[in-house]
């Protein structure tokens, strides 16, 4: 029989509706593996990076990629690269120095002033094998995230784990370790990122029995502000131990006095999850709050750790609270959208 011809505007309109089914088709007409393709971009699992040693990851953001820097090989610094907080690159070292011991880095990028990077290192002081308190905090500067940093000065003996946070007015504020007579953290403002200014002054002590269980210990403090107030979170007890936790505490002012929450550790061990730990807090993809960390490997006093990433949130009533997980499929930090077609393999 004959067909009957058609016009060039219903030639047009024919093949118009074929690509529209076929574009539905191959978006949704996906076999298991292409759908587990897509999960990987939308969740994660505890341990990151299970394969590598790394404790007290400190990360930072810079034209949309995220650059982390933890406690590595006590050598050297390396930096860490993602699009996401889940998947890392590793691109190679930032710094190292002949005195060695090198602990808990944590790098500033100082966007109002010079653009230049800080990095806010913990070695070993000259002399010294760096054992208990032979440890110091100094400064090194590069003009990128990447690297190199060269030493700037030495800021503080017989000290570990240095933080900088840069208030609403943009005044500088150094908080630290101070290892004499005890793990006390304290606070201290600064005229720039390599210039002191004042007197340090002592702003929280181990005084709960969580700080005491294995050895009596506050260290690693992260500044966070909301509406005034400042929050104080830091870890708590030895870090070689499966107890080692997480909390915090708040004050009105960024000096202090901190008044410690009754609800701390915020963060603890629960099963096979041990000593969650030395955090630093970042806004993800998805505008909310994560924390990376690290979690112990098992339960004997030992310090070999792996990275770790899970939420942390203020509720409506400024109450700060975090979870930690292990071993299950979580819900990322990425925006909630399918990965682009082009990344994923169709039938």
């Amino acid at each position: 029989m004959r067909m009957k011809s058609m016009r060039p505007n219903q030639i047009i309109a024919s093949k118009l509706s074929s690509i529209i089914v076929a574009t539905f088709l191959s978006a949704f007409l996906l076999v298991p593996s292409e759908v587990a393709a897509r999960a990987i971009a939308t969740t994660y699992r505890n341990p990151l990076l299970e394969e590598m040693d790394m404790a007290d990851p400190h990360v930072i953001k810079v034209g949309g990629k995220y650059y982390m820097y933890p406690t590595w090989n006590t050598k050297q610094y390396d930096v860490f690269i993602s699009d996401d907080l889940v998947n890392w690159k590793h691109h190679g070292p930032v710094y190292s120095n002949d005195r060695r011991g090198l602990w808990a880095p944590e790098v500033f990028h100082n966007k109002r002033g010079d653009g230049k990077f800080y990095l806010y290192f913990t070695d070993n002081m000259p002399g010294t094998r760096g054992s208990y308190a032979e440890k110091q905090i100094g400064v090194a500067v590069a003009n990128s995230p990447l690297g190199p940093f060269e030493d700037k000065a030495i800021f503080v003996k017989n000290s570990i784990d240095a933080h900088v946070f840069q208030d609403n007015d943009g005044k500088l504020y150094f908080y630290y370790v101070h290892l004499l007579d005890g793990f006390k953290i304290m606070a201290q403002e600064m005229a720039d990122p390599v210039t002191l200014k004042g007197e340090a002054k002592e702003v929280m002590r181990p005084t709960e029995p969580w700080e005491k269980r294995n050895g009596e210990v506050t260290e690693g403090p992260f500044i966070l502000k909301r509406k005034g107030i400042y929050y104080l979170t830091y870890s708590g007890t030895g870090a070689d131990s499966p107890n080692y936790g997480i909390g915090y505490a708040t004050s009105k002012s960024p000096m202090g006095p901190f008044v410690k929450y009754e609800g701390n550790p915020i963060v603890q061990r629960k099963g096979q999850l041990l000593g969650p730990g030395h955090h630093c807090v970042i806004e993800g993809p998805d505008k909310k709050l994560w924390m990376l960390y690290h979690q112990k490997r098992s339960e004997e006093r030992s310090f070999k750790r792996y990275l770790a990433i899970d939420p942390i949130w203020f509720d409506k009533n400024g109450v700060l609270h975090a979870k930690a997980t292990k071993g299950t499929d979580e819900p990322g930090p990425t925006r909630k959208s399918f990965a682009p077609l082009h990344n994923v393999t169709r039938r």
